[in-house]
C-alpha cells in the first residue's frame, strides 16, 4: 500500500501507529511518501499513491474521507512571556503578537490561523519556517510565538526548549486528521479498516 503523509503529521503520528499496524497486520507493506498536501493529492489522483494521511479541510477533488481524530492547536511561547501567566489566551491577544508561521504550501499554516480565529498575519511574513522544529527554535530564541498541533506537542517537539503551551479561548481550535482515497476504488473496505486501526492506535498512543 502506497501511503502519502504530510510533514506535520508523519514524524509525530507514524511512530505511534506503525508498530501496532505491523503487529496486527504482519503482511501489510506500507510504502511511505512524505510531502506537502498539494503534491500528495496530485499523486493520489494520478494513481501514484493509494491513500493519504492528511489534515482537513482541503479540497482533494473526487475523493472519500475517513475522519480519524481532531488535532488541537495551542499557542507556544517562552516561559517568561507575559501571556504565559494566563491559563487560556484570547485570540485577540495572540493577534497582537508576532506570530511565527510555516511557509506557504503547508496547509497547517492556514488550518492554524483559521481554527484559532487569528486571520492573516502579513507583518509576520518575514518569520516563516519550513518545519515545526524550526518554528520551535525561532520561538525559543525570542522571535515571537507560534501555534502547534497537539500531535507535535505529544511527540516531544518542545523537549529541551524554554517554551510552554497555552490553549486559546475559541471553539473548535483544531484540524481534522483523516485518511483520503479516490472515490470508486475497489479497496474502499481495506482503507476503512486501516482508518479504524489508526483511530484505535492513535488513541492508545
Amino acid at each position: 500500500m502506497r501511503l502519502g503523509v504530510i510533514p506535520t503529521i508523519a514524524p509525530f503520528l507514524l511512530p505511534r501507529i506503525l508498530p501496532g499496524l505491523r503487529s496486527a497486520y504482519p503482511k501489510l507493506k506500507l510504502y511511505l511518501r512524505e510531502e506537502q498536501t498539494a503534491p500528495l493529492v496530485a499523486q493520489l489522483q494520478g494513481g501514484q499513491l493509494d491513500v493519504l494521511l492528511i489534515a482537513l479541510p482541503y479540497n482533494c477533488g473526487n475523493v472519500e474521507t475517513a475522519a480519524l481524530f481532531n488535532d488541537r492547536f495551542s499557542l507556544a511561547l517562552p516561559r517568561d512571556h507575559a501571556l504565559a501567566k494566563q491559563k487560556r489566551i484570547e485570540a485577540s491577544a495572540a493577534r497582537r503578537e508576532t506570530l511565527l508561521l510555516l511557509e506557504d504550501g503547508h496547509c497547517l499554516r492556514d488550518h492554524a490561523l483559521s481554527a484559532c480565529r487569528i486571520g492573516t498575519k502579513p507583518h509576520a511574513e518575514a518569520f516563516e519556517a519550513t518545519s515545526l522544529a524550526t518554528l520551535v527554535q525561532m520561538a525559543a530564541n525570542g522571535l515571537g510565538v507560534t501555534l502547534l498541533p497537539q500531535l507535535a506537542i505529544d511527540g516531544g517537539i518542545l523537549a529541551g526548549s524554554n517554551l510552554v503551551t497555552r490553549p486559546l479561548t475559541v471553539d473548535e481550535p483544531w484540524r481534522e486528521i483523516a485518511l483520503v482515497w479516490r472515490k470508486g476504488t475497489g479497496r474502499r473496505e481495506e482503507f476503512q479498516l486501516l482508518a479504524k486501526e489508526i483511530r484505535k492506535l492513535a488513541k492508545r498512543g
